[in-house]
């Protein structure tokens, strides 16, 4: 996949964290110290000149944020719709301009959504119960994964986590091969955008959604489920506990959802038909 055009019109924070003079208190005693904190900004996301969403958001990979969020979102359903793209810092924030096809900006005029806030509650200026949810097509049966590289993958986040290692504060979403292996990673303070960025670089790198999974270091929430699903992506592994809603969304859409996913054990809360357990022993 090819942007038309993918420019910063001024510099943005160069970095997604900074450091900050501290008071340390340990074995009793205060000593001073310096740690490194994440940070998050406004991020503007504004289509053919109207602003839609503003996110919080670490200000880093922001391009691949914009286009993952239009995907996840059904504002856009390829990235080559996608024509234009400028990162601009802002007083106080970042605005990411896009320039979309008419046909997606006539759809996404029609939705007459807020967004802003999403990432506190993910319903935020929603107007109407119906569309407090949205269905997303089932995706496809055909991945076959042994549990054993689950875990492989969930294992391999720590070493790929170098914002989280450096910060302590940020989530991750990996895309891994069936092997266990991560071919992308991305991170984020919220763990919907972490998932964005991540889907955006695939769609950049023009990965086959069939071919893989995603791992995330965070709860499977509803909008978790419903992003993966809405571009066709089978199995879902999260380290922590899923919602109810985002299980009823990823039994509705044919996703394996599990969570728990830590050592040598997960639970499998949709679909495990998808997972080989007879090489590790696990159960489900």
């Amino acid at each position: 996949m090819s942007i038309c055009s993918v420019r910063a019109a001024r510099p943005v924070i160069e970095r997604p964290w900074s450091a900050r003079r501290v008071e340390r208190w340990s074995g009793g005693r205060p000593t001073d110290g310096i740690d490194q904190v994440a940070e998050e900004v406004p991020v503007a996301l504004v289509y053919n000149g109207i602003s839609h969403a503003v996110m919080l958001a670490s200000p880093a990979d922001l391009e691949d944020f914009a286009l993952g969020f239009s995907l996840s979102e059904g504002i856009l359903r390829d990235a080559s719709e996608l024509y234009d793209l400028e990162v601009e810092q802002r007083g106080e924030g970042i605005q990411v301009d896009m320039r979309i096809a008419a046909e997606c900006f006539m759809r996404l005029k029609q939705r007459r959504r807020n967004l802003t806030g999403r990432t506190g509650c993910g319903l935020c200026g929603v107007e109407t119960l119906e569309q407090a949810v949205r269905h997303p097509a089932p995706v496809a049966g055909g991945l076959q994964v042994p549990a054993e590289t689950v875990h492989r993958a969930m294992a391999a986040m720590a070493e790929a986590q170098t914002l989280q290692r450096i910060t302590g504060a940020v989530h991750a979403a990996a895309w891994a091969h069936p092997d266990g292996s991560l071919q992308l990673v991305r991170e984020d303070v919220g763990r919907h955008n972490a998932l964005d960025k991540l889907l955006g670089a695939m769609a950049t790198e023009g990965v086959d959604h069939a071919t893989g999974f995603i791992v995330i270091t965070s709860r499977a929430s509803y909008e978790i489920v419903q992003k993966a699903a809405t571009r066709g992506i089978a199995l879902v592994a999260a380290i922590s506990a899923p919602t109810g809603l985002a299980v009823r969304i990823a039994e509705e859409a044919g996703v394996t959802l599990l969570g728990f996913t830590r050592g040598q054990g997960h639970v499998a809360y949709s679909h495990p038909a998808r997972l080989d357990t007879t090489q590790s022993g696990t159960t489900e």
